[in-house]
């Protein structure tokens, strides 16, 4: 099991939280997400899962959610 913790910027709101955590849980192996929302900065992601997760995949899955952008792992 591993946790990384991402900045991420765009998530404006819970509704932002909600988003970003469907497609992250999407991806194969994710067991768990948190979030802690800052409205005007980067908010800290942490997604715990079986093995590390290639950044690609990370991006790939806030794009899928909408504006948010990876900016630190």
């Amino acid at each position: 099991m591993t946790a990384t913790t991402y900045a991420v910027t765009g998530l404006t709101c819970e509704h932002c939280v909600h988003a970003v955590t469907e497609e992250l849980t999407s991806i194969g192996g994710v067991t768990g997400v948190t979030i802690e929302l800052v409205p005007d900065g980067a908010s800290l992601v942490t997604v715990t899962s079986d093995a590390p997760l290639r950044d690609e995949a990370v991006c790939g899955a806030l794009d899928e959610a909408g504006d948010y952008r990876l900016i630190s792992s």
